[in-house]
């Protein structure tokens, strides 16, 4: 009659660490015998009293994300000793910004392209360069709410150092065809 362990083969980390898996055996249900590398990997960066001692502490449905979470960082840090995870964290965080600059050097590039399909009509011209600034009046009034409101400079002494393409007003002609000649 044959033994029990001969149908049963021992879960890896009792096949690595050389001793008899028992029916309990916490790293059982964690790591598979077809897997061997993930629990050799866990024991060199944490060993395996230190796992065994985590995974006793936790609540059995916190235990597989734990192992995942050390299997990950023992393979990351195998990979690479001196950064482990934080290494390809931040590879990726690069790669992300990478792209961002990309995807934004493309927006540029379709906004251009929308902007130069647009019919001559429809396009506004560049602005003027502005050579000097003129100074704004002082106020004559305080600011209240009396007469004036906020703004004691009337809009017919404001304009802009450009012409407003959708408007007719020209502010130098008060007496042209303007919105506010009716």
């Amino acid at each position: 009659m044959a033994s029990s362990s001969s149908y049963n083969s021992p879960c890896a980390a009792c096949k690595f660490l050389r001793r008899k898996c028992m029916p309990g055996c916490i790293f059982a249900p964690y790591f598979p015998p077809e897997e061997p590398q993930k629990f050799a990997n866990v024991h060199k960066i944490f060993g395996a009293s230190n796992v065994t001692k985590l995974l006793n502490e936790l609540l059995p449905h916190q235990r597989e994300d734990a192992v995942n979470s050390l299997a990950y960082e023992a393979e990351a840090r195998v990979r690479d000793p001196v950064y482990g995870c934080v290494g390809a964290i931040s590879f990726l965080q690069r790669q992300v910004q990478r792209l961002q600059k990309e995807l934004d050097s493309a927006n540029a590039d379709l906004i251009r392209f929308a902007c130069s399909e647009m019919p001559p009509t429809t396009a506004l011209p560049p602005p003027p360069t502005v050579t000097s600034v003129q100074p704004m009046a002082p106020r004559q009034r305080p600011l209240g709410n009396e007469g004036g409101g906020f703004y004691q400079q009337s809009a017919a002494s404001f304009s802009l150092p450009y012409p407003l393409q959708w408007t007719d007003h020209n502010p130098t002609n008060e007496g042209g065809g303007g919105e506010g000649n009716m």
